[in-house]
């Protein structure tokens, strides 16, 4: 077997490879490119191309891709050979700097939300260099951005690299009134924790609703679930384990730094969790591990579930996003060891809570998906409420604040929050909060609301945006206090910005009934669904957010809106077909089926027995024909409303259908087909049930 560090990093074109390939110019160049932003000439590009193709193809490569995210939020390929016809019947390998630098995939064929139209399919994908090429399958894969021919943005990792930019230039304004170097790169960094389920191939191929929609839309509760707890970090089954073992090497090839697995608490749920990096590097490895999941689970006669709730009373899976602020390596949300390190804390801290506060709505959207619907709320996902824990420690230091008295640790270290004395505090004084959506955790804030089947662009590209206003407004009022003063007024500016925002800080139980009336004399929003959250994606305070930093322009926000609201509908609409089938074709025959069984064993019984009790046997077929009489019932009515569905033509009015009139009656149905699956004969239910997917061997 080899060894981690020798196959660490070996499929990746990384900054180690770069300054072995390359001429020192060159080098230096494309350092220049990637760290400062520097515009890439096309005699650099040619020999940059040059050196990752005789890599690639050492490395056993016969083609290359520029792998691109476009709004579908998963990952785009199209392989184009290296290979370059003579005249003399022979072939050479080549590859130029404008084909490492540009591509010109069909734009018409992926969402656009009215950017793009058929007769329109041009359509360019751009070099990220700031996240390093790979090889898969024998291509080598160039992360890309994609635009329009027009230059609107068709992807998710353009506005990320935007709203990185937009960070990284208010923050470089902050750190200036704090005298530090304003060469310093500052960035943005995530760990992005993967849950996901594997069951047996066998089941999950009879099993059409979680082929067709990814989630379980029949399943009665199984009689063993997750109350002993006995999963969560228990032993790895040892199927299982060897998945693992081999999705780690994979990984660790591809430079994913993959560090943390175990059982997560439902059966059959896992959890894979990676070193943090770089925002946006970060995403595409979190893009790749999915990949690599799905397609290794099959190795061991699996399949990888990546579905928010794939299956109901239990556990969902989700994908927490570890975000944190860094410059020169320095981890801006780490409270520091000196006074003025704290200072510096204090107001990234304040700027997350006013960003958190202001932009609560756009934060829930980020995360809203018909998947998603379904797991926030319980089993450990926080409720659809945003708000900010923050523990005892920083809370009490916030209570302070706000309330201007004099502060004491947990250590009884009294804290006067004067100009003159701002002694450390603890970092990681606290416990940590399950249902909080948006957590502190020591160093960096856990937001714990995206599902584990979504992109995590969207979140941090507004995360990353709405700090960047907040950075603005601190340095707009500080540029102008002389220095001398700037202590005093940015304490006095920390003390008005929390008091503003205080009320999105909530340290208590996000499930308790209580939490959404108080949330609600808060003034804090609750958008329960999708249909409820996307909304405020084209309010004019949205657009305005966007467009003051460049991240996205009105156009490329209200495309979004309509991408994401046509993609709730079409899953919907999926969802309600594959529920009708199944019923007609696969339930209700097994019922019906079930029930005439049982009238035959009474006949023939009071045939011999005239005199025998059959009292149970007739409860049993009056229990199967009134539960079937149910399922018809509630059959027709999701029928009839998914053609006045279908009828309306603007999507907002029907996703606001499916949400709230359709989703109800799908739930109806479901708990009426569960009634019978546990009264039916095992042999004559048609498909595996939660006992058999969630415990197999």
């Amino acid at each position: 077997m080899a060894k981690v560090s020798d196959i660490y990093g070996s499929m990746v074109f990384n900054e180690h490879t770069m300054q072995e390939r390359l001429p020192k110019a060159t080098y230096k160049q494309l350092m220049r490119t990637i760290k400062e932003g520097v515009p890439l000439d096309i005699d650099v590009a040619n020999v940059v191309a040059h050196a990752m193709k005789e890599w690639a193809i050492e490395k056993g490569a016969t083609h290359y891709t520029h792998w691109f995210q476009p709004l579908t939020g998963i990952t785009s390929e199209k392989h184009d050979g290296f290979i370059d016809p003579t005249d003399d019947g022979r072939a050479i390998m080549t590859f130029s700097g404008k084909e490492l630098i540009q591509g010109e995939p069909d734009a018409s064929s992926f969402p656009s939300g009215g950017l793009r139209a058929t007769f329109e399919a041009r359509g360019y994908t751009a070099w990220d260099p700031t996240s390093y090429a790979f090889i898969k399958d024998e291509v080598l894969c160039i992360p890309t951005a994609f635009c329009s021919y027009t230059g609107e943005a068709l992807d998710k990792k353009t506005p990320l690299l935007r709203s990185m930019r937009a960070i990284e230039d208010q923050a470089h304004r902050v750190l200036e009134l704090f005298g530090d170097d304003a060469a310093t790169r500052v960035t943005t960094t995530l760990g992005a924790e993967q849950e996901y389920f594997l069951i047996s191939e066998k089941d999950y191929e009879n099993r059409l609703d979680l082929v067709l929609t990814g989630r379980t839309l029949f399943g009665y509760p199984p009689c063993k679930g997750q109350e002993l707890e006995e999963h969560y970090f228990g032993a790895i089954r040892p199927t299982v384990n060897n998945f693992m073992k081999e999705l780690d090497d994979e990984l660790w090839k591809l430079g994913v730094s993959a560090k943390t697995k175990h059982n997560e608490v439902a059966p059959a749920q896992h959890e894979l969790a990676p070193i943090f990096a770089e925002t946006n590097r970060a995403i595409d490895e979190n893009l790749l591990t999915m990949e690599e999941m799905k397609l290794l689970a099959s190795h061991y006669g699996l399949v990888c579930l990546q579905h928010e709730k794939p299956f109901e009373s239990i556990n969902g899976s989700g994908k927490h996003n570890n975000w944190s602020i860094s410059a020169g390596g320095k981890n801006l949300l780490d409270p520091g060891e000196n006074p003025i390190e704290n200072l510096r804390f204090l107001v990234f801290l304040t700027g997350v809570i006013q960003a958190v506060d202001e932009y609560q709505e756009l934060l829930r959207m980020s995360v809203a998906s018909a998947g998603n619907d379904h797991r926030l709320g319980a089993n450990e996902a926080p409720p659809a409420i945003v708000s900010i824990f923050l523990g005892d420690e920083l809370g009490a230091v916030v209570d302070a604040l706000v309330d201007d008295h004099d502060y004491t640790s947990a250590e009884r270290v009294a804290m006067d929050l004067g100009v003159d004395v701002l002694p450390n505090f603890l970092k990681d004084n606290t416990d940590r909060n399950r249902t909080s959506p948006f957590a502190f955790t020591g160093n960096k804030f856990e937001f714990r609301m995206p599902g584990s089947a979504q992109n995590l662009s969207d979140s941090n590209m507004i995360l990353n945006t709405a700090m960047a206003k907040s950075l603005k407004e601190f340095a707009d009022t500080m540029e102008a206090v002389p220095a001398e003063q700037f202590e005093a007024a940015a304490i006095d500016y920390i003390k008005r910005t929390l008091t503003d925002h205080q009320r999105i800080i909530f340290n208590g139980d996000g499930y308790s009934d209580e939490w959404p009336l108080e949330a609600a004399r808060r003034g804090l929003a609750n958008n329960r669904t999708t249909a409820d959250a996307l909304p405020c994606l084209v309010a004019q305070k949205s657009i305005d957010l966007f467009e003051e930093f460049g991240v996205l322009s009105e156009t490329e926000v209200r495309s979004r809106y309509e991408v994401k609201l046509e993609k709730y509908n079409k899953i919907m609409n999926i969802e309600i077909r594959t529920m009708k089938r199944l019923v007609r074709r696969d339930y209700l025959p097994a019922i019906n089926n079930y029930a005439a069984e049982v009238a035959r064993n009474i006949f023939q019984v009071r045939g011999v027995m005239a005199d025998a009790d059959l009292s149970p046997q007739e409860a049993r077929l009056r229990q199967l024909t009134e539960g079937a009489a149910r399922v018809n019932v509630l059959l027709e009515k999701l029928h009839e409303l998914h053609y006045a569905s279908l009828e309306i033509t603007d999507q907002q009015e029907r996703a606001n259908m499916n949400a709230h009139e359709i989703i109800p009656v799908m739930d109806d149905l479901r708990a009426a087909v569960d009634a019978m699956e546990i009264i039916v004969a095992h042999e004559h239910w048609p498909v595996p049930t939660y006992n058999e997917i969630l415990f197999y061997a």
